[in-house]
């Protein structure tokens, strides 16, 4: 992650310690996608000229705490000077057998589409942070919810051990994720914006920017929840296995269509297709 593409220090848009969370974040998600347990990870930071000693222990110290939440271990890394603040998180993950994990490419015409938690969250945060829309009570949730994402590792654990097809986390917008869910397994996945489940703060962003809720969440990256695709027959278990966890939304189905994903707005029409590109 690279200061001014993937976050900002100037003007309260993050803190070190945020960014050495979502840094960790981001990487420990993309294990949660397969179904992984996490293992050890490695934090190299490219720290620029005034960055500071204090700043740099802070962002790894906050790092160092997701990492003991999840089950993982900070295990190394290196530290050299850099034009910008870079943060590179590599991670392993591991399964006691290749049959536990979960693909991208698995996704069967038929199959229904869930995600996991709430949306949209960060597509708001980036919209104060750019002053799309000013700050206040109403938006303050997402914000929160921003600077302080969960990896979705026990869900993803538990949604491969009940039987998804294939699976992503949504970190780039659930549109163009779901996309590559789509285009992985030969499918068109369609998704209906109005049944997508809206982090606190999300409509009223998305009123304040005259936007449909549902689409404004569809676009935002970050959020580290989970898509995946399942046999309409398992919905029940999958709801059962992630009782007590993060809940579970269905969002739409899987069609022998063109690979790919579209979102349907309120009147059944194309709104969406695409994902987000970073700009925190």
């Amino acid at each position: 992650m690279v200061e001014g593409v993937h976050f900002r220090l100037r003007d309260g848009w993050a803190t070190a310690e945020e960014v050495g969370r979502r840094a960790l974040a981001g990487a420990l998600s993309d294990l949660a996608a397969m179904g992984a347990r996490a293992g050890e990870a490695y934090l190299s930071l490219g720290l620029p000229a005034g960055f500071g000693e204090e700043r740099a222990l802070a962002l790894a110290q906050a790092a160092d705490a997701l990492a003991l939440e999840a089950g993982a271990a900070i295990a190394g890394g290196d530290v050299v000077a850099a034009p910008a603040l870079t943060v590179t998180v590599a991670v392993t993950g591991w399964a006691d057998s290749a049959e536990e994990l979960v693909g991208r490419d698995g996704a069967r015409p038929g199959d229904v589409v869930g995600v996991t938690g709430r949306l949209g969250a960060a597509r708001a945060a980036l919209a104060v942070m750019e002053g799309e829309i000013p700050g206040g009570p109403a938006v303050e949730p997402a914000l929160r919810a921003a600077r302080n994402p969960q990896p979705r590792l026990r869900e993803g654990r538990a949604l491969a051990a009940a039987g998804v097809h294939a699976m992503i986390d949504v970190s780039d917008g659930l549109a163009g994720d779901a996309a590559q869910l789509g285009r992985a397994g030969g499918v068109e996945l369609r998704l209906q914006a109005a049944r997508l489940p809206l982090a606190d703060g999300v409509a009223a962003a998305a009123a304040a920017l005259g936007r449909d809720p549902g689409e404004l969440a569809a676009e935002g990256g970050e959020d580290y929840e989970l898509c995946f695709c399942a046999p309409p027959e398992r919905r029940a278990a999958l709801e059962r296995a992630l009782a007590g966890a993060a809940p579970v939304s269905w969002v739409g189905e899987v069609l022998a269509g063109e690979p790919g994903a579209r979102l349907l707005g309120g009147r059944g029409d194309v709104v969406g297709s695409e994902g987000f590109e970073h700009r925190w």
